[in-house]
This record gives C-alpha cells, structure tokens and sequence, in this order.
C-alpha cells in the first residue's frame, strides 16, 4: 500500500556511532535516500556536484533560506550548510524515507520546518564517556586538542538527549542497529502514514455491504 515518507534525523555526539549507523540503514535498505547537505565551501578533490554536496555561492545559499527552500542551516568554521527542502519532498511524494545525519540544531529545525510532523528523531548514547573518549582515540585520526574540542562539545550534544523521540544507548552495535530498524519498520507502518488506507477499509465494508 502506497505511504508517505519519513524524515529520519539521526543525532549523537561524536563517536556514539550515529554515521556507522547509517551507513548501516542506507545498506540495509537502498531505498532510503540520504540527505546531501548544501555548502557554500569550495569542493575538494575528487567531490561531485549534488553527490557529495550541493554547492552554492554565499549568496544562493542565501537566497534560498530566504525562499524557504532550506529545512536547516547553519554556519560552521566559516561556512554555511544546511539541507535543501525540495529533493526531500520529492522522496516524501514516492514514498520514499530521507535520512538525516545532523547535529541537536539541525534536528531541531527539522523538526520545526513545514515538514516536521512526517520527522521521526533518534539519538544515539554511548555506554560512557571513557568510551566514547576511547572511540574517538581509537580512530588514529585527530590531535589531543582536537579529541579534548570534540568531548567538550559532546557534552552540549548529550544535554539535548530528551528532545528526540527515541534515545538508543549504543553498547552493542548489532544490537542497536537492529533496533534501530524496528524503529523504522514501525514508524513506516503507522496509520497516518499510510493515505489510502481509508479508502481501503472503505472498499471492504462495500464487499460486506455486497454480500
């Protein structure tokens, strides 16, 4: 039966896990489309238009803010980002689920923009912050000032916890991804997201009527 599509935010400090699930959701289902953010930094070698991200100049990023045509923005290090309205809506009319991997503030505005209601939120926990410390050590990618920014800011990040409609602690990996695809699997099956279901139960009370 034909249904409308979801937004799915998904949010976490650094290092609970939030991209890993992801990229576990888009395998486990490619039909789910990713929501490929917009910036007004340049593109870096080897990164594709639309692909990677849509890139605009300041001033067309601006102006579509100003037409409504962002769900969220914000400016990070000097640049803008944030994610355009149109394709999501697109992928809400086939039926289709668009996944965000945003922050506490970009979910917010999610959240609060003219599609909110179809948003399902999830934020993800680590099982403590000496692991979470841990995980962000063990990626061998980032200087101590740089780990010591990124615990900083997990802190903030965590505050938000109760504000998502689900909260997933992230002790099992295979454990919380299989919860997260219960999540999914239910919000895709309620009532309201399923517009022809009306008309549908309509037609078996006609069979009954014919009978």
């Amino acid at each position: 039966m034909p249904r409308r599509g979801l937004l799915l935010i998904l949010s976490s400090p650094s290092g609970a896990g939030k991209s890993t699930m992801a990229r576990r959701l888009m395998a486990w289902d490619p039909t789910l489309r990713f929501s490929v953010s917009a910036t007004t930094r340049p593109p870096r070698p080897g990164e594709e238009h639309g692909v990677d991200y849509w890139f605009h100049s300041r001033e067309s990023f601006a102006a579509l803010v100003d037409a409504g045509g962002m769900l969220e923005h914000a400016e990070v290090f000097g640049n803008l980002y944030g994610s355009p309205r149109a394709p999501v809506e697109q992928a809400m009319a086939e039926g289709r689920d668009t996944l965000f991997d945003v922050d506490w503030q970009g979910g917010q505005q999610i959240r609060n923009s003219v599609l909110g209601k179809d948003a399902v939120s999830v934020f993800i926990l680590p099982p403590s912050i000496a692991e979470l410390d841990r995980r962000l050590r063990s990626r061998g990618q980032d200087s101590d000032a740089v780990i010591a920014g990124r615990m900083a800011k997990s802190r903030d990040e965590i505050s938000h916890w109760a504000e998502y409609d689900y909260v997933l602690v992230n002790d099992d990996a295979d454990r919380t991804f299989a919860d997260l695809v219960a999540i999914v699997t239910a919000e895709r099956l309620k009532r309201d997201r399923q517009p022809d279901l009306s008309a549908f139960v309509r037609s078996l009370n006609t069979e009954f009527d014919a009978r």
